[in-house]
């Protein structure tokens, strides 16, 4: 009768284990059913699930493991498997799959037990943990800039998916971390488009606010831009009045405003991986292009869609031109470069802050508040508050060894 055997294995971390004892294995035709190893600060920990062939013996092979394991200075554990536990195993793999990424500055052990009880409390199955962010330097510490990412791969069928959502959000409130929850599918890891909203998400200001300091209108039109990124005023209405607040600046202005935009942390950096990756890249912004283009010069962006702000003999008339690019257009533009890239939605990335940002944000296959307003955190999906917009390459299952 075939035997089935879990072989755990533990030791500092050397090189030559897994050939040693997948050797001895082999000698005796055995089938490795899974594996796994990982290693934590030098200590390695290795699994094997194997089935003994009916013809063969478990006891010359453990006799041979054991003492290879204890020439090589590791400890061994062997547990024999009920064939109904391993087909209840088996039969497991069906389950819906889910990846929770949990990203802050600093990662504690609350945060992981406050999360891993609310997946325990909805009967989710941690199948995997790993740590996606780098190694922490506990004497070179630069706490502001300094991040942390541990991804959790969980199986199981979520009964309510808004309560576990609303839950996962309260914890984020509660501990100042983020935690994002994606269906686990072939998507997640076949991203191609992102669009990203400018003003507050590439750079962190509001130029629309900078012209308008310049032009001594700055509180007026700051009071207007707050209202309608938090959704309290009609996007194109509040737009044009405050457009028309910005009549006789000089166009030189502009020039020293470009010039000076503060790129958002982790921008250059998220914009360069994506590209390296092949992914194409746009901005869709209720800002102007003049500014966007830019931008899309210094950070290397496919795409720019945003409004011209209309200068007749030198000066800012007040008026713009074309079609405002407001909430439906951002997610109108979204549609028609996926669909010009031979893109799905389902591949495709949105990023923003503000309430006409909420269109791009549902209709893409990855929609992510970025230090958003909270009527834009609490209807996106997904959000980043704690960390720089690299914090994104930890949503893609990209970790920094891959992003440097």
């Amino acid at each position: 009768m075939k035997e089935i055997i879990l072989i755990n294995i533990a030791g500092d971390d050397k090189p030559g284990l897994t050939a040693s004892i997948t050797g001895i294995l082999s000698t005796y035709d055995v089938n490795v059913l899974d594996i796994g190893q990982s290693v934590i600060h030098d200590t390695l920990s290795l699994g094997i699930l194997v089935e003994v062939p009916a013809a063969a013996e478990s006891s010359p092979i453990l006799k041979d493991i054991l003492f290879k394991v204890h020439e090589l200075g590791f400890s061994v554990r062997f547990s024999p498997i009920d064939i109904d536990d391993y087909e209840h195993w088996v039969q497991g793999q069906g389950k819906a799959r889910h990846i929770i990424t949990l990203l802050s500055r600093q990662i504690t052990a609350l945060h992981i037990s406050a999360l891993t009880d609310i997946v325990a409390k909805h009967d989710l199955n941690i199948d995997r943990i790993e740590r996606l962010s780098g190694r922490v330097s506990l004497t070179h510490e630069n706490s502001e800039k300094s991040k942390a990412c541990v991804e959790f791969s969980v199986r199981g069928s979520l009964a309510d998916m808004a309560s576990f959502r609303g839950e996962l959000m309260q914890l984020a409130n509660k501990y100042d971390v983020d935690v994002a929850i994606q269906e686990d599918n072939m998507f997640r890891r076949n991203r191609r488009l992102v669009v990203f909203d400018m003003d507050s998400t590439l750079i962190e200001a509001e130029v629309i606010d900078e012209l308008a300091k310049a032009a001594g209108v700055g509180e007026q039109v700051a009071a207007i831009t707050e209202r309608a990124m938090l959704g309290e005023l009609d996007f194109i209405a509040s737009f044009k009045e405050r457009v028309a607040l910005l009549k006789g600046l000089d166009e030189s202005v502009l020039a020293g405003i470009a010039q000076n935009l503060p790129i958002t942390e982790g921008a250059e950096k998220l914009v360069s991986t994506l590209k390296q990756l092949g992914y194409k890249t746009a901005i869709l912004s209720g800002g102007f292009n003049y500014f966007g283009r830019h931008l899309q010069q210094k950070l290397g962006i496919d795409y720019v869609y945003a409004n011209d702000l209309e200068i007749v003999n030198g000066k800012v008339t007040g008026n713009v031109t074309g079609t405002v690019v407001d909430g439906a257009r951002k997610a109108e533009l979204l549609r028609e470069i996926a669909q010009r890239e031979g893109i799905s939605l389902d591949q495709s990335i949105a990023v923003g802050d503000g309430a006409n940002d909420l269109p791009m944000l549902s209709i893409a296959g990855l929609g992510i508040a970025f230090r958003a307003k909270p009527l834009v955190k609490e209807s996106a999906k997904q959000s980043i508050s704690t960390l720089g917009l690299d914090g994104i390459l930890y949503l893609l299952g990209i970790g920094d060894r891959y992003s440097k």
